[in-house]
């Protein structure tokens, strides 16, 4: 019994070794901040000489990632702010 108590204790120690060197700071720091997403009319207001053609262009061309809400073609478009800013260049 003693013998399956130290296995066990040295399991968990070793699991717990490699829980702890494959945790990085920048992926929890990425998860914890909340996604601000934009509708089309926003990301035109987020960036100035920005319209909503050239936004609705980069959507269809699939150049910028996006999700639809609702149903179909209805559906309103919303957008990444981070991912808009970063493949415009930076911050506008």
């Amino acid at each position: 019994m003693e013998n399956k108590t130290e296995i066990m204790a040295q399991i968990v120690a070793l699991l717990t070794q490699l829980i702890d060197e494959n945790t990085t700071p920048t992926a929890e720091a990425k998860s914890s901040a909340p996604v601000e997403m934009l509708t089309i009319k926003e990301c035109t207001q987020a960036v100035s000489g920005l319209s909503e053609h050239t936004v609705r262009q980069l959507v269809a061309q699939k150049k910028i990632p996006y999700i639809r809400t609702g149903q179909g073609k209805r559906g309103k478009i919303l957008i990444s702010k981070a991912a808009l800013l970063e493949y415009l260049g930076g911050d506008a």
